[in-house]
C-alpha cells in the first residue's frame, strides 16, 4: 500500500492559515483539512474566494472529496466547513471533544442554537478512530493543550497538527484559551515525537519567525525534535510549562476570535437570522460597575 499522500497547500495571508488538500493518487479520494471562510471584521462583509480556489483546485486534479475535517475550533479564522460541504457533499468531521469548546462559548456569548454536544458536525472523531481515504487512512490522534478538543491527523506520512505547533524557529501554540493548558500540550507533542522521524508535518499557520522572509508550513518529526525553540529534544515538561505560561500572558487576543469562534463551534455556519432576515455575531462587553 502506497503511505506517501500528495498535498497540496493553500495559504491565506490575511490570516496566516494553511489549508490543505490531501488525496490517495491511485484512487483520486480527497480530503480537506482547515479551509478558511473570508471575512472583513471592519464591515462584516462575508466572501467564498478562499473556499473557492479549493473548489476549483479539486476540480483541476480531478478529485473526489470524501472528507473535511477542522483540527479544531479555530479562534483566528473562519471555517468554510459548512459551504464546502454545501458544494461537495462530504460530512464534516472534527475531534470528539469539540462539544467541551462548544459548552464554554455557548454560555459565553448566550447561544442556544449551539448543541454543547458536537452535533453540528458530521462524526465527532475519537481518538485513534480511521476514515477511508482511498488505500489510505486518516487517523485521529487527540492532541490537545491548545484547546481541549484539538486533533492532530496522520495519514501515511503526512501529519496535519492544526494549531499544536509552529515552524521549529517559532514555535509552539499558546494555552491560555478557555480549556487551554501547557502540561496537556507538552503531552501531546511528546506524542507526536514518537512518530518516526521522516514523518512529514504540516501546519495550520505561519507568521514569518524574526529573520525568515517567506512563510512555510512543511516540516518533520525529526526537525522539530531538534530545532523547535520551544520543545525540542531535551526541553523537560516543567521548563515547558513555565515558559509557555509566562509567554501567554504577554499574547494580544487573536483579532478575529470573537467572529471566528461564534462560527466554528456551529461547523462553519453562520448564525441563524433574526426577525429582519439578518444574521448578527455578538461581542460580549465587559462594562465597569460604579
Amino acid at each position: 500500500m502506497n503511505t506517501v499522500p500528495e498535498v497540496v497547500a493553500h495559504f491565506d495571508e490575511a490570516t496566516h492559515t494553511v489549508s490543505y488538500i490531501v488525496w490517495d493518487k491511485a484512487s483520486q479520494r480527497a480530503a480537506i483539512i482547515d479551509s478558511v471562510l473570508d471575512f472583513e471584521q471592519a464591515s462584516g462583509q462575508v466572501s467564498t474566494k478562499s473556499a473557492d480556489a479549493l473548489l476549483s483546485d479539486i476540480a483541476a486534479r480531478g478529485l473526489t472529496v470524501d472528507w473535511i475535517l477542522d483540527t479544531h475550533v479555530h479562534a483566528d479564522h473562519l471555517s468554510a466547513a459548512a459551504y464546502l460541504k454545501g458544494k461537495l457533499g462530504a460530512p464534516i468531521c472534527i475531534g470528539a471533544n469539540v462539544g467541551k469548546v462548544q459548552g464554554t462559548f455557548r454560555t459565553v456569548f448566550n447561544i442556544d442554537d449551539v448543541s454543547g454536544k458536537g452535533t453540528e458536525f458530521d462524526c465527532l472523531l475519537a481518538d485513534g478512530e480511521k476514515l477511508p481515504l482511498g488505500n489510505l487512512r486518516i487517523e485521529t490522534l487527540h492532541t490537545p493543550g491548545h484547546t481541549p478538543a484539538c486533533a492532530s491527523y496522520l495519514i501515511g506520512d503526512a501529519l496535519f497538527v492544526g494549531d499544536t505547533l509552529f515552524m521549529p524557529d517559532y514555535g509552539t501554540a499558546r494555552c491560555d484559551f478557555p480549556g487551554g493548558d501547557a502540561r496537556t500540550l507538552y503531552r501531546s507533542i511528546q506524542r507526536l515525537f514518537a512518530l518516526p522521524a521522516s514523518t512529514r508535518m504540516f501546519l495550520c499557520h505561519d507568521y514569518k519567525a524574526p529573520g525568515r522572509d517567506k512563510f512555510v508550513w512543511e516540516t518533520t518529526v525529526g526537525e522539530q525534535r531538534a530545532k523547535n525553540l520551544h520543545i525540542h529534544d531535551g526541553i523537560g515538561e516543567e521548563e515547558f510549562v513555565k515558559m509557555r505560561t509566562e509567554r501567554d500572558t504577554k499574547l494580544s487576543t487573536p483579532a478575529l476570535l470573537l467572529p471566528s469562534v461564534q462560527v466554528n463551534v456551529r461547523a462553519g455556519q453562520l448564525p441563524p437570522p433574526e426577525s429582519n432576515g439578518t444574521r448578527y455575531l455578538k461581542v460580549p462587553l465587559t462594562v465597569p460597575r460604579h
